[in-house]
């Protein structure tokens, strides 16, 4: 049954990219904003979404992903999901909404699915943005382009160094304020005496040293986002005063009774326990549930190994735009044995040293060792890890070695491939015909 013209030229007349589908996953229409934004030398008419969108021979839920067309049969409803998506430029993330069409016997017979590229964020090497491909990563991703577009208080929560400004930039940019201020607050910085008026302003003589009136952060922000960073160090006293300018919208410059109206959105990070904290009585209990409306967390680098290849190429790119650095294959795999208490900013600290003691374009595992021996707080480092055997991974696995089970005979298959395949894991994942998530659950039982 072919649809109904008039849903063809509706489609055509929608600014944002759509295509038409029907439960076979076959596409049958394009418009005109979807070929010019992800435009490729052959139709995508008549071939399935899973083909065009991740080169897959299968729909997405039976190789490892989330189908948002599996999720519509069974909820009868809208859904949504990121996806990292081939497209004429390379990969990008891809926020996909779908929508099932009913028909008049009240059965789902096409569904809608409008695409909006995430540009904030990359899963390949890039000059600017968020960078990373490990589930991880997506995981925190998709969080991010959920409540982007929303008013909720966002609370970043990780280790230090994991790039919760970098995620701050990216909920601003996705938001509907992204043409106004973002604002960042270094709360670890300000010193308690001169907080209330750096955030609030102040008025002409409120203290010594006022000779005139001064706006503060919050003013500095209207319009757009409010970035709070380490938002635990925010002292006590002013922490009431923060928590009625997130429920009224309303706060007082220092020296003044006069109440202003802020209309700003508020984003905070923090590395610290806030829970633990409201339990010694250091943080606010009620200014607690009100930043964490929607809390996020950031994983750190040592849970997102595969990514670590990424993030240097994109960080030896930056911090040495002319000239070329590029590095070795083994340097590689021990950059990837490291734990990385710093998380990214510890990466490229490490990197810029290696940088400074390779004379070539070519940072080597040579170079790479001597800027670990020189740390100020040595890596570690799983020294031996490549020489390890397929049977004593199949044992920490929970498998006795030579157990005769064809689950155990799996475990030891993969692990015997892990061990010798010299690629990255997206490739091993492409080498078995699997997808990147997948790979990443079956290797999660051998660890």
């Amino acid at each position: 049954m072919k649809p109904l013209p008039e849903l063809m030229s509706f489609l055509e007349g929608l600014s944002e990219p759509h295509i038409l589908f029907d439960a076979r996953y076959r596409i049958l229409a394009a418009n005109a904003a979807y070929r010019q934004q992800f435009s490729q030398a052959q139709s995508v008419v008549g071939r399935t979404c899973y083909e065009v969108s991740h080169h897959f021979s299968v729909p997405c839920d039976q190789a490892g992903e989330s189908c948002p067309l599996a999720r519509a049969r069974e909820s009868g409803q809208r859904e949504r999901v990121m996806h990292l998506h081939h497209t004429a430029k390379g990969e990008e993330y891809i926020n996909i909404e779908l929508a099932p069409i009913f028909n008049a016997q009240g059965k789902q017979a096409y569904y809608v699915e409008k695409m909006e590229p995430i540009r904030v964020a990359q899963g390949q090497a890039a000059a600017h943005g968020l960078i990373g491909r490990t589930p991880a990563f997506q995981d925190m991703l998709s969080l991010v382009a959920r409540v982007a577009p929303s008013m909720a208080t966002v609370l970043l929560l990780g280790e230090s160094g994991t790039g919760k400004e970098l995620v701050a930039q990216a909920v601003h940019a996705s938001s509907t304020r992204a043409h106004k201020p973002l604002v960042a607050v270094d709360c670890a910085s300000m010193p308690e005496t001169l907080f209330e008026s750096e955030l609030f302003g102040h008025e002409r003589g409120a203290f010594t040293g006022a000779n005139t009136a001064r706006g503060g952060l919050v003013e500095a922000a209207s319009g757009g986002t409010l970035f709070l960073d380490e938002v635990g160090d925010i002292p006590l006293t002013v922490q009431v005063k923060l928590l009625r300018l997130l429920e009224s919208g309303t706060y007082r410059r220092v020296g003044s009774t006069d109440l202003r109206h802020a209309e700003i959105r508020v984003v905070s990070a923090t590395h610290r326990d806030l829970v633990q904290m409201v339990d010694k009585g250091t943080f606010r209990e009620d200014l607690y549930y009100r930043l964490s409306t929607f809390p996020i967390h950031l994983p750190p680098l040592r849970q997102r190994r595969e990514d670590i290849a990424l993030l240097s190429a994109a960080l030896l790119q930056r911090m040495s735009p002319t000239r070329v650095l590029t590095l070795s294959t083994a340097a590689q795999r021990l950059l990837q044995e490291q734990d990385f208490p710093g998380n990214v900013r510890e990466l490229r600290n490490l990197l810029e040293r290696t940088a400074l003691l390779c004379d070539g374009g070519s940072l080597g595992i040579h170079q790479l060792e001597r800027a670990l021996q020189s740390s100020a707080r040595p890596l570690n480092s799983r020294v031996g890890a490549h020489s390890q055997q397929p049977s004593s991974i199949a044992a920490a696995a929970g498998e006795m070695p030579g157990t005769s089970t064809l689950k155990s005979a799996e475990r030891a298959a993969l692990a015997n491939l892990v061990e010798n395949f010299a690629g990255t894991r997206s490739e091993l994942a492409h080498h078995l015909g699997i997808s990147t998530r997948s790979l990443y659950r079956k290797l999660n039982v051998l660890r």
